[in-house]
């Protein structure tokens, strides 16, 4: 316990799903929380609940303005921001490449792209006087790799890893670092909406995500929450520009390959032929 004990994070997105655990994780780690989300009554409820450490903000990520506003009220609150968390996300744009609504298009990147440069640079604007900082945006294994999300989600998210890249070299120098985290498949409303068709069948998303995993379990937003706990710490002070995937092995092919049961006595006899 303790490990963010004195520091003073920002979360974007923290009324549900990933950013609600983060939000809980840090406070229990001693952090002091702005949650920050378009959902006005989940967010005020989760801020009640944190209590003193904590404050709810209205923000919607597309507008600048309302990202400053809540980054000062972090400050005026608490003194100082030592953590920006850039969570706030949607599936967006969804369907084919070639039938793909250009103002669904923008609108997703807006969320996904736009926010979080948003969110960086009022972080970066505080914390350049103090030369010192973390921030953290939430990429995913679909700005890993293509094909694990739709074409405007896909593309957000690399940018996120790109533009997390080009923040980190230019503000390591001032002591603040920029890291991502690439969550896989996480049990949460957004994830059963996509799985499910359904925001409410978490249990049967964990299920279906627990099936498919190399891992076998599925995967939750305390994960993703102690993933960016990491980030956020001191100890991962000498981490910047890097992007933590956390998603049980997917992207790098762990599913085992399935064998026949007759395949090594055959195989064997086929080397003896070489």
């Amino acid at each position: 316990m303790g490990r963010l004990e004195g520091k003073v994070a920002l979360i974007t997105g923290a009324a549900s799903g990933i950013g609600a655990g983060a939000a809980r994780r840090f406070c229990e780690e001693g952090a002091r929380v702005v949650c920050a989300d378009i959902q006005e009554e989940p967010g005020a409820a989760l801020a009640r609940e944190l209590g003193a450490a904590a404050r709810f903000a209205r923000v919607d990520v597309t507008q600048e303005s309302e990202v400053a506003a809540a980054v000062e009220l972090a400050v005026q609150s608490f003194g100082q921001l030592d953590v920006m968390f850039n969570n706030a996300g949607i599936v967006g744009a969804v369907g084919s490449i070639a039938e793909t609504d250009a103002a669904r298009w923008r609108f997703t990147v807006d969320v996904l792209l736009t926010g979080v440069f948003l969110g960086i640079k009022h972080a970066a604007r505080v914390m350049l006087p103090r030369r010192s900082g973390s921030i953290i945006s939430t990429a995913s294994t679909a700005g890993v790799v293509g094909g694990l999300g739709p074409h405007a989600y896909t593309a957000a998210k690399h940018g996120v890893i790109g533009l997390t890249k080009s923040a980190a070299s230019e503000l390591a120098p001032h002591g603040i670092r920029a890291n991502a985290v690439a969550p896989g498949n996480i049990v949460t409303a957004m994830t059963a909406a996509v799985i499910a068709g359904d925001t409410a069948a978490l249990e049967e998303t964990r299920e279906e995500i627990a099936a498919t995993s190399p891992l076998g379990i599925a995967g939750e937003p305390r994960d993703i929450a102690n993933a960016a706990l990491y980030l956020a710490s001191d100890e991962s002070r000498y981490l910047s520009g890097h992007t933590l995937v956390v998603d049980a092995a997917q992207t790098t092919g762990g599913q085992p390959a399935v064998f026949h049961s007759d395949a090594p006595a055959t195989l064997h006899e086929a080397g003896k032929r070489e």
